[in-house]
């Protein structure tokens, strides 16, 4: 694949008069655009965060899934529920950014300065690169007719997970065997590692501030060879008393457990949403210090048959 990098100006004096120029790496010839029509080309720039790279970190890049560059504002979806809605689609304006002289420099209204050099690896494809941090970030853009908003709730299942305080026990079938996990009312997933759950047995409809939370274990999330739209859950009790469970996504506030080996089907819905905007904005009912994205390695799983 060509790759293109986005340079100074002030490099390419006499040859042409623009902001900044692309210039193709592997090949003598060269083109020139301007960077201010590269980041608004597209609607949405998702950030692709498995293939960050480097030591280093940029705060609001570690939390944002999209991007958008609008006239000298930069808007971000942080959180899933709501995306495609929140701001027209865009999400929430976090900042300033400016193309002048062909660095991407973005003032964060929290973050501060900071300053990117960007490589256009395709037409819908950039690489930011932030030197003095020691890392570099890819997004990929997207027109917003033609994201896949319901895909990116299970491409970053465990983030959207986080964004309620807890999920409630709402719905439970008819069908399927008595099992331990027919006495679980609530779950909490938190953002204190990216494998953290508490369950509690209270009774629905308790007020989520007062929940005994009974347990704290582990818990993964595996892919499902030849699906899209479906995870493995696995909450990992104490004994090796594993419950494993096909999640899917209802909406952006309710998920259908269904409990494998009983056959039992569960529908929980989410308890006080979290709106992510800055360290500090977490609520303190369950223990959290704060979301990131980390890169998530998951297993993937052949379906099993159900009963």
């Amino acid at each position: 694949m060509r790759t293109l990098k986005l340079l100074f100006a002030t490099m390419l004096i006499g040859i042409f008069v623009t902001s900044c120029s692309v210039v193709i790496d592997d090949v003598n010839d060269s083109y020139y655009v301007n960077l201010e029509d590269v980041v608004t080309n597209y609607d949405l720039w998702y950030v692709d965060y498995h293939n960050t790279i480097g030591t280093g970190e940029v705060p609001f890049l570690s939390k944002a899934f999209t991007l958008s560059f609008i006239s000298g504002k930069l808007y971000v979806n942080n959180n899933l529920v709501g995306i495609g809605a929140t701001g027209n689609g865009y999400g929430i304006q976090i900042g300033y950014y400016d193309t002048y002289n062909g660095i991407l420099e973005i003032d964060h209204n929290f973050d501060g300065y900071y300053d990117f050099d960007v490589v256009q690896l395709a037409s819908n494809r950039l690489k930011l690169i932030d030197n003095y941090n020691d890392v570099s970030y890819y997004l990929d853009g997207y027109q917003k007719y033609n994201f896949d908003y319901d895909q990116i709730f299970y491409d970053n299942i465990e983030y959207f997970l986080q964004e309620y305080n807890a999920w409630e026990k709402t719905f439970i079938s008819a069908t399927g065997d008595l099992n331990e996990f027919d006495n679980e009312n609530f779950l909490s997933f938190t953002p204190e590692n990216i494998t953290t759950f508490y369950s509690s047995q209270d009774e629905v409809g308790t007020t989520i501030a007062h929940v005994y939370w009974d347990y704290v274990g582990d818990y993964n999330v595996a892919n499902v060879q030849g699906y899209d739209n479906l995870k493995i859950l696995t909450l990992d009790y104490d004994f090796g008393d594993n419950e494993e469970f096909e999640l899917t996504v209802i909406n952006d506030g309710k998920i259908s457990l269904y409990h494998i080996s009983s056959g039992t089907t569960y529908e929980f819905t989410g308890r006080e949403y979290i709106q992510y905007l800055k360290p500090n904005s977490l609520k303190e009912t369950v223990r959290n210090e704060g979301r990131k994205r980390t890169k998530v390695i998951r297993e993937t799983k052949i379906r099993r048959n159900l009963k």
